[in-house]
């Protein structure tokens, strides 16, 4: 018996429902304009791509105001989030320039860090991949650090905010 399946194309709506199955972690990627303006957005898309040599992927809207900036700059920071950063995914995600407003913040490998967070990476851009609607920046890292304090990762999943919690033995 052959089962075929309806070729009919995929929505939007019904893509976006398919991957809420994914709890995803939660980082805010940042870099500096020519200024001393910060600049971030919140991304959900990102990975480990290669351990020799380190490298990370970030997928990044291709509107994005922070993409423009890395293009010019050639390097962005990776603040991967804690479950107590809740407050941040909400604040980086909206549009405009007023994003680190009230937002505490330190220079790290001329990038701006977010303290707090369960871990830091800075990166230097390899390569661009257009992929749809999003540019895929393939980068080296050049420093990665966990932060200070032991911290659950901040995770998003069904879209709403959790953490991975690790199961009994």
């Amino acid at each position: 018996m052959t089962i075929t399946h309806d070729p009919s194309p995929v929505t939007p709506q019904a893509f976006r429902d398919a991957m809420a199955t994914v709890a995803t972690p939660v980082a805010v990627v940042t870099a500096m304009d020519d200024g001393p303006r910060p600049h971030g957005t919140t991304v959900s898309a990102f990975a480990s791509l290669s351990l020799t040599p380190p490298m990370v992927l970030v997928s990044l809207d291709n509107r994005s105001r922070l993409l423009a900036v890395i293009r010019r700059t050639g390097r962005f920071g990776l603040n991967i989030l804690g479950t107590h950063q809740t407050d941040l995914p909400g604040l980086f995600a909206r549009p405009g320039p007023d994003k680190f407003d009230g937002v505490p913040w330190s220079p790290s490998q001329h990038l701006p860090r977010l303290p707090g967070s369960a871990a830091w990476i800075a990166a230097e851009i390899d390569q661009y991949v257009t992929a749809g609607d999003h540019t895929l920046l393939l980068a080296r890292v050049m420093t990665a650090e966990s932060g200070e304090e032991t911290t659950d990762p901040l995770t998003y999943h069904q879209r709403s905010f959790g953490t991975h919690t690790p199961l009994a033995a």
